[in-house]
């Protein structure tokens, strides 16, 4: 009997463990939106939810979201900003001296570049 439950509990565990995935692992959610793993609330959230929860928590400054992007001399290593483009907003992060996709800096997922203004950001 209680090598039964072992084996219950071990099979248990690992199927968690299988739907564990990396932050920002992003997967198809419902009427064709996408959703993002949070691993901080262990949890799937919206991607923009997800940029906000990693604006707001990052140990640099956020800047808000604005179509101007703020004064170049006043921004440090690590900053975000929420651009706005003509075709949606993306999440950027000052980065060796310039603004990035804060997905280029991170390595999320690839379908942070496709989300929302992401693809415009460098038109």
């Amino acid at each position: 009997m209680k090598v039964l439950v072992c084996i219950f509990l071990l099979l248990l565990i690992g199927q968690v463990q299988a739907e564990e995935h990396n932050n920002g692992f992003v997967k198809a959610g419902a009427g064709g939106s996408y959703l993002a793993w949070s691993a901080s609330k262990k949890e799937w959230v919206s991607m923009k939810v997800f940029w906000h929860d990693f604006a707001k928590t990052n140990d640099a400054k956020y800047w808000g979201k604005s179509e101007v992007y703020p004064t170049y001399s006043d921004v440090e290593e690590f900053d975000t900003f929420l651009v706005q483009v003509g075709k949606g907003h993306c999440l950027m992060q000052f980065f060796h001296s310039r603004w990035r996709r804060a997905n280029d800096v991170q390595r999320w997922h690839d379908a942070f570049n496709e989300y929302s203004g992401c693809p415009y950001v460098f038109d």
